[in-house]
């Protein structure tokens, strides 16, 4: 993904009541952030935002956090937030493998929407369904783990799969062609542009018992 500067994009954030600035602030508290007590869930790797603003309207009584590595890029759904009254939704810049230090069993459910496929084998362990993470993501579940995952690459769908199962997921969903379903999943920039391409829209949902 080429991610181009945005002017004033340090202005923009900083006066976005969407925007939180120091979420470490916040680990254990998110409940206090948005003022209730309703169940959170969190989509990491955000992009400009299309997902989870159209999840935020479409389900008020949940609350919506999103966690995009690069303010040049959540710049754009902050921008797109100002034009919207929504409280159920809040947007962070961070690194998904830090997520630990910022929430702390909090979330039901986690959302990643295209992540970067890392292709190639050398860059396997980046791959955000890589053992590494899911160890993180543990620490951040109320309870038991949920993901839902889209992809329109073969080879991290594949992997994404495999490393789920041998962490212990059991599958509920998988759907190689997502778009031939009625399940409801708001579409995002790239799944519209992959999609034009003729790739087909690969979906899981899977889920964990703790211990």
């Amino acid at each position: 993904m080429r991610i181009r500067n945005i002017k004033n994009k340090e202005e923009i954030l900083s006066n976005s009541s969407y925007y939180v600035k120091n979420p470490e602030k916040n680990k254990g508290k998110w409940s206090k952030v948005f003022d209730n007590k309703n169940e959170i869930h969190l989509e990491i790797g955000m992009g400009k935002g299309d997902f989870i603003i159209e999840m935020a309207k479409t389900y008020p009584h949940i609350n919506f956090i999103g966690i995009e590595k690069y303010e040049s890029v959540l710049v754009r759904a902050v921008q797109k937030l100002e034009k919207e009254k929504l409280k159920n939704i809040k947007l962070i810049s961070y690194d998904a493998i830090n997520l630990n230090d910022i929430i702390d069993k909090e979330i039901t459910n986690i959302y990643l929407n295209f992540s970067d496929p890392w292709p190639k084998k050398r860059h396997f362990k980046r791959r955000l369904t890589y053992i590494d993470y899911l160890k993180v993501y543990d620490k951040l579940f109320v309870k038991d783990a949920s993901i839902i995952l889209k992809s329109d690459n073969d080879i991290f769908f594949e992997s994404s799969l495999i490393s789920l199962n041998n962490y212990g997921y059991i599958f509920d969903e998988i759907y190689l062609d997502l778009w031939e379903t009625d399940v409801f999943s708001p579409k995002t920039e790239y799944e519209i542009k992959f999609s034009s391409k003729g790739y087909k829209i690969k979906y899981l949902k899977a889920h964990k018992f703790m211990v």
